[in-house]
């Protein structure tokens, strides 16, 4: 079991930075050119219209992916340690 423990370790690690993956990026500026007052329209024209909602597929397939994940992983420890 304790050669195990290292494989375990750097799965749920590597899981986690997957999962990181996903989350959004928080910059609150829109890089070096933000006082440019062109660069700000082509952002703005980017952005969905007024009461538009931005596409959130990828973060909600993201987590329900890493949810089961964890729940079979949570699920097959609670299992193995009953036989064990």
């Amino acid at each position: 079991m304790s050669a195990r423990r290292p494989l375990l370790t750097a799965a749920s690690a590597g899981a986690l930075l997957c999962a990181l993956w996903f989350v959004p990026s928080a910059n609150a500026s829109s890089g070096p050119h933000s006082g440019d007052p062109a660069h700000a329209q082509r952002h703005a024209a980017a952005l969905p219209a007024a009461g538009g909602h931005p596409d959130t597929t990828r973060y909600v397939v993201g987590g329900s992916v890493f949810l089961g994940l964890g729940a079979v992983s949570v699920a097959f420890t609670g299992r193995r340690s009953h036989t064990g």
